[in-house]
């Protein structure tokens, strides 16, 4: 513990989730020395636990790997106070996400004819992204098949066969005029694999921070886990960071390093950033743009369930998470996004974990008894939609600066944020909703939500990259503008949100900062 505290490291990583452990991974093969700090414990490889934690003490909600506190949400004016959907210990958020690692297309980058970029384009386009998805595809095993609709993509590996039910789905799906392809997921087809969606692989099938970034990072014998540490703010004059305060076990230490990489997520990164004022950096670190924090994107969720043909076989369960379709990830000038399998079947036990976010979410949630009545509507539900898969319409986000993470000192390890729905969002969604009920004409469906419904799990954004320092915090190799030793490995650098899951384009750019800093730290002194 002291040789880890004391030691001067070539690059400190706050937060081990999947950018930081991918991060980690690649300078730590690139022969640097790499210590990962982590707010959580390294829990046992065999842990098996959902998400889902009925624990409220802050310790034993750290143990599961969630987040301690609860999380202020203030959403189109109304504030709740609930448990989030952000994950604590080597992994992060990563150990129960689905493994869903789908890649973005040319126009959620650059402009493209007849579709303007709402931001005028990333920084870096569509080609030169194009070969550290490859990459991440490889390091990640995904497996799937190839869209229909686009065009291919390297580095795929063959999926598992599907269960004649899901088979007889697919077919249906393409007789409705849709083109479904097998789901792109970054799990690896070891024989047993449970596929794990929504908790914690005990095994090394589910490729997440922990399985691909933060152990082969320790296998080097270059990198150390820091776990248990609270990062209480970075430490530096205006032209860099010099150090990092942290709390270990009541006490604080101040850790060095030549470079430091932020990854603790796109609502925990600017907070720390946020949380670091002195002369220097009297609006918060890298903050001379007032922009930390601003931008704050998630997407839409539209959740449906779908049958099987009524004479398809019944059959022992094969692959849970199935198709994916871009029918409708563009239409016209309307920014859309994937059709996908969530991998639950509308069972009782999922039916019922749907309820009691919501009940926690509502103002009932003071009356804990009426959680023990969430039964009676799960049973029947799961009795009307029997061997129904579930699947999500996702519809991307738009950067809008008044939605923001905010930073409250007197309550350090609370995640505040501030968002509203905007006017256009509500009808590209109203669209989205009219167009997805006309492509499942002649399937038996049945939707799930009404009202519209945050996806919280995709937070990305707030500290956005760009070429001016004006308008975004990094620069186009997510160094922040005002420092020339602090980067950003997590979805915060995103400047728009894309219409699929963020988790390959956050791996794919923590291997092009992996890159970019080994480089640097390679070079000349």
């Amino acid at each position: 513990m002291s040789e880890l505290l004391h030691k001067t490291w070539d690059v400190i990583i706050v937060g081990a989730g999947l950018g930081g452990g991918v991060c980690g991974r690649v300078l730590a093969e690139a022969g640097l020395s790499v210590l990962f700090v982590e707010k959580g414990p390294a829990t046992p490889r065999q842990a098996q636990n959902s998400q889902e934690c009925h624990y409220s003490d802050p310790f034993a909600r750290q143990m599961f790997g969630c987040w301690p506190q609860p999380v202020e949400a203030t959403v189109n004016g109304a504030t709740n106070v609930a448990w989030g959907a952000q994950g604590v210990g080597v992994g992060g958020t990563s150990a129960f996400y689905a493994a869903a690692l789908e890649q973005p297309e040319r126009h959620d980058f650059e402009p493209v004819a007849g579709m303007p970029h709402p931001t005028g384009g990333w920084p870096i386009g569509f080609d030169e992204f194009a070969p550290w998805y490859d990459q991440a595809r490889q390091i990640m095993a995904v497996n799937g098949t190839q869209d229909p609709l686009g065009k291919p993509v390297a580095a795929l590996a063959t999926p598992l066969p599907l269960a004649p039910r899901d088979e007889a789905l697919g077919r249906a799906l393409a007789g409705a005029g849709l083109h479904p392809y097998r789901a792109h997921l970054g799990i690896r087809q070891l024989e047993g694999c449970m596929e794990c969606i929504g908790r914690k692989c005990p095994r090394d099938c589910k490729m997440d921070g922990r399985t691909a970034g933060v152990l082969p990072a320790l296998a080097t014998g270059r990198a150390a886990v820091l776990e248990g540490a609270e990062v209480v703010a970075l430490d530096g004059h205006a032209g860099s960071v010099t150090g990092l305060t942290v709390e270990l076990q009541g006490t604080r230490y101040q850790l060095h390093a030549r470079a430091y990489v932020l990854a603790a997520g796109s609502l925990s990164s600017p907070r720390l950033l946020l949380a670091s004022v002195n002369e220097a950096w009297p609006q918060g670190c890298a903050n001379s743009s007032g922009l930390v924090g601003r931008g704050l994107m998630f997407h839409i969720n539209e959740r449906i369930a779908i049958w099987p043909p009524r004479n398809a076989p019944h059959s022992t369960p094969g692959p849970l998470k199935t198709f994916s379709m871009r029918d409708l990830y563009r239409h016209d000038q309307d920014r859309m996004g994937l059709l996908q399998s969530l991998g639950l079947p509308a069972d009782y036990g999922n039916i019922l974990y749907v309820l009691h976010q919501h009940y926690e979410a509502s103002p009932l949630r003071r009356a804990r008894i009426g959680r023990e009545f969430l039964r009676i509507p799960a049973m029947v539900a799961a009795r009307l939609l029997g061997e129904a898969q579930v699947f999500a319409g996702i519809l991307e986000d738009l950067p809008d600066d008044n939605n923001h993470v905010s930073y409250d000192p007197a309550r350090p390890d609370t995640i505040i944020y501030d968002y509203r729905m905007s006017p256009d969002l509500l009808e590209r969604r109203k669209r989205f909703r009219r167009l997805l009920k006309q492509r499942l004409t002649g399937l038996r469906s049945l939707w799930l939500n009404h009202s519209p419904e945050l996806n919280v799990a995709h937070p990305c954004g707030t500290l956005r990259f760009s070429t001016d320092p004006a308008r975004g915090v990094l620069d186009r190799n997510c160094k922040v503008h005002d420092l020339d030793n602090l980067y950003v490995a997590d979805s915060s650098f995103m400047p728009s949100s894309t219409g699929v899951n963020p988790g390959l384009t956050i791996v794919a750019n923590a291997l092009r900062v992996g890159e970019v800093l080994s480089r640097r730290l390679r070079g000349p002194a």
